[in-house]
């Protein structure tokens, strides 16, 4: 009887199958832009609606329009998300919308909505003081990963290529810099070559190294321009150099950043975790999917992620690919190899 009433409450005994889970309800929007303005609108749209299809394929939803009048057909979310996109696009339309800033659009828009709890005293999104005025943090780890930077001694970034791992430490750096929070930036990452002999380089210690560090300068000059690159540089404020010089210095008041760090050895680690010094902050980025050391060798990263995840100071950011900023296929292929390597790791 207990069982029958438990039935026709909906209720699930214990040899009841699981409710089957239902798709989202389509939902149909319809709205219209105004004031209409039809140079705006064609900067949203893009040439023959291109922009359109790339905002259907990236949220999962139909998008139709007849000039102004647009109707939107999808799952409830995606359809409310597409709408504020267009929106948004709309405000951002008085002048051109370049690629990537519809695409960045586009990785907001797929974000969760809900971000990290602020701190105390906080009062409003992140501003670091950058030359680039648009840039924060464009999906929740991202958020939750400048919090970290600001509020730990160590932190550690984790994850895919593309997600702004290194461009926002970079950046953060830049913002300590610029206020006075520290005297100088290191920037160093180990010299190993990504899978190619590339044998002796020419020139003196700086022309051999450079090939190697030549993504942090990338981030340097387009944050600070470069001419301040090269005025830091020539004070002093700026060090590039390779992890193999760090052993037996002390980094007092520096912004260390450590790059590529999966191609560290777990000695390699522990040496330059050890440089750091008083009034100093330093931040780790690596992918463990893109291992260049032999084979057998152990990664430092993977080492220092079990070993150091419980140490109080230390903070971990864990990227994935709904974090990658760059090309929408670099999330796809990023997903891809994941499930390889998951099927893998199910059939060993």
């Amino acid at each position: 009887m207990r069982e029958a009433r438990a039935r026709r409450a909906g209720e699930c005994t214990s040899g009841d199958n699981p409710r089957p889970e239902f798709p989202a309800p389509i939902v149909i929007l319809r709205f219209q832009f105004e004031p209409v303005d039809n140079t705006r609108l064609a900067r949203v749209c893009g040439s023959l609606d291109a922009h359109l299809r790339e905002i259907e394929a990236a949220l999962g939803v139909k998008i139709s329009r007849r000039d102004a009048e647009f109707r939107i057909n999808g799952a409830k979310a995606a359809a409310e998300r597409a709408q504020a996109l267009l929106e948004g696009l709309y405000e951002r339309a008085r002048r051109p919308l370049s690629a990537e800033t519809l695409q960045l659009a586009l990785v907001e828009a797929k974000a969760p909505s809900d971000r990290p709890a602020p701190r105390p005293g906080d009062d409003g999104p992140l501003v670091l003081r950058t030359r680039r005025a648009d840039l924060s943090a464009r999906t929740p780890r991202q958020h939750q990963y400048l919090q970290q930077i600001l509020s730990h001694d160590i932190t550690f970034g984790l994850g895919p290529a593309g997600t702004g791992k290194t461009f926002l430490a970079v950046a953060c750096a830049v913002d300590a810099l610029e206020r006075a929070g520290v005297q100088r930036i290191i920037l160093t990452r180990p010299a190993v070559e990504a899978g190619e002999r590339l044998g002796f380089l020419p020139g003196d210690l700086t022309q051999k190294v450079d090939p190697y560090l030549r993504p942090l300068y990338d981030a340097l000059y387009d944050l600070l321009g470069f001419d301040r690159v090269t005025k830091a540089f020539e004070k002093g404020q700026l060090e590039v150099a390779p992890l193999a010089f760090m052993r037996g210095r002390t980094l007092n008041h520096a912004f260390v950043i450590l790059d590529e760090a999966q191609n560290t050895t777990p000695e390699q680690m522990k040496m330059f975790l050890t440089r750091i010094g008083f009034g100093s902050r330093c931040v780790v980025t690596g992918d463990t999917s893109q291992i260049d050391l032999p084979r057998g060798v152990q990664s430092g990263l993977i080492d220092a992620e079990h070993v150091l995840a419980r140490v109080k100071g230390i903070a971990m950011t864990r990227f994935t690919s709904a974090d990658v900023v760059r090309h929408p296929l670099v999330a796809r292929i990023v997903e891809a190899y994941e499930a390889r390597a998951k099927r893998e790791a199910r059939e060993a």
